[in-house]
């Protein structure tokens, strides 16, 4: 597997478990600015790497009246603000290519949306920044398919990539995650991240806006981790029944350090249990 620099750590080829957490999209610079600090408290306790995620903007809305973001500029603002301010490195995703210049910019990881995984011409362009590349997983697409898209990526010169899990579509209204999905995805060689929060979607719906299965953040992430990924992606919000996006599926702050203890404990666990085996 490769090990791909980000900021100052690295990430796969067992580096310590790094975190992306951050608001589903920025709502305001107080509130992001905040949460950014604490998570980067939380992590810091543990000894997690911690990578500040929030989008500018929301392209993926099944509503014209959902809330999409703050937009291109002022989205960016907040994200080099909490960047400078605590010096964590941030991803946020794209969903055109005239939109990537201006990320790059900013951040340090480009995130390639699930439905948009399979656009070369998006995925290529952001390849071509240098930046670190992190591809969501299409609902529809099966996990070996993944080396195609990666493969886009090292074509124009970036083996910086990391594939991310964030479940597959199962019937009209719900997502599943297939857990043998992460051990594919490692065998393909690069570094594996799992979306804990996105993977608890129940899509679309009478409501106009996607529902969730909050009750599942846990035991999956735990599952996940056990499986062996290298990184976890996790929403969080200070009150995500007030979330202006993703409310069903945000985790809530105040439980982050916990999730984070389990998880730790979970990788203790295995690497207990590796040692048993090969004794």
């Amino acid at each position: 597997m490769k090990a791909v620099p980000l900021g100052t750590f690295r990430i796969g080829q067992g580096q310590p478990l790094l975190l992306f957490a951050g608001p589903c999209v920025v709502e305001g610079e107080r509130m992001a600015l905040a949460t950014c600090e604490e998570i980067l408290r939380i992590a810091e306790k543990r000894g997690i790497p911690f990578v500040f995620k929030a989008s500018y903007a929301k392209a993926n809305r099944l509503s014209h009246r959902s809330y999409a973001g703050p937009g291109l500029k002022k989205g960016l603002a907040v994200l080099q603000k909490a960047k400078q301010r605590f010096g964590v490195p941030v991803l946020t995703d794209v969903h055109c290519v005239e939109e990537i210049r201006a990320v790059a910019e900013v951040a340090d990881v480009i995130q390639i949306p699930a439905f948009l995984s399979r656009q070369t011409a998006l995925v290529q362009a952001a390849a071509k920044t240098k930046r670190v590349i992190n591809i969501k997983k299409g609902q529809f697409l099966a996990p070996e398919d993944m080396r195609y898209i990666a493969q886009k990526c090292e074509a124009v010169g970036n083996k910086a990539v990391l594939l991310t899990e964030r479940g597959t579509s199962f019937g009209y209204h719900d997502l599943v995650v297939d857990m043998r999905s992460l051990c594919t995805l490692r065998e393909l060689g690069y570094p594996v991240v799992f979306d804990a929060t996105h993977s608890l979607q129940k899509p679309g719906g009478a409501q106009g806006a996607s529902g969730g299965a909050r009750n599942f953040l846990f035991p999956l992430t735990r599952a996940a981790v056990a499986c062996g990924v290298d990184g976890l992606f996790v929403e969080v919000h200070p009150d995500p029944d007030r979330a202006l996006s993703d409310s069903a599926t945000q985790m809530p702050l105040k439980d982050l350090g916990r999730l984070l203890e389990e998880v730790l404990a979970v990788q203790e666990a295995v690497i207990t249990c590796k040692g048993v085996s090969h004794a």
